[in-house]
């Protein structure tokens, strides 16, 4: 297993044989992705970050990757410096295709608000408004509108 990692991020250790890692049945649940990084300084996107909430200087269609992650080892990133643009290898998140606690919009991932402020209101305190989905007072005690208590 020469140049295979066997420790540490992105490590692979299983049985003999042949496995294959992120497979999906549905074609539609892998694709590839162009992004750009229009900002100033560079971004890194981890292995099992949701798509759309990842650093808004880097430019993609964030609506089509709704329920999607890079398709790159676990624990490691992928590193873009500023201009620099790429094609990465996506795949589908399983379960319910959400990440709780990255970025929290107040529809949820299916009907979420991307643009500024992710259609949340200005000063406005967001906390109570995530409870029947994520628990009782998810969120009231964090988050830039929330301060810290």
């Amino acid at each position: 297993m020469a140049g295979i990692r066997t420790s540490g991020p992105g490590a692979v250790r299983v049985r003999p044989g042949t496995h294959t890692l992120n497979s999906r049945s549905d074609p539609a649940e892998k694709s590839t992705l162009i992004m750009e990084n229009t900002g100033d300084r560079p971004v890194q996107i981890g292995s099992h970050i949701h798509l759309p909430d990842v650093n808004t200087a880097l430019e993609f269609d964030r609506r089509a990757t709704t329920g999607f992650r890079l398709d790159i080892p676990s624990g490691t990133s992928l590193r873009f410096e500023p201009g620099a643009s790429r094609s990465v290898p996506i795949v589908a998140m399983g379960g319910r295709r959400s990440v709780p606690g990255i970025q929290i919009r107040r529809t949820g991932v299916a009907g979420s608000q991307l643009g500024t402020d992710h259609g949340r209101e200005a000063g406005t305190d967001h906390g109570s408004e995530y409870g029947s989905e994520y628990g009782p007072g998810y969120g009231s005690g964090f988050g830039s509108s929330a301060g810290f208590r």
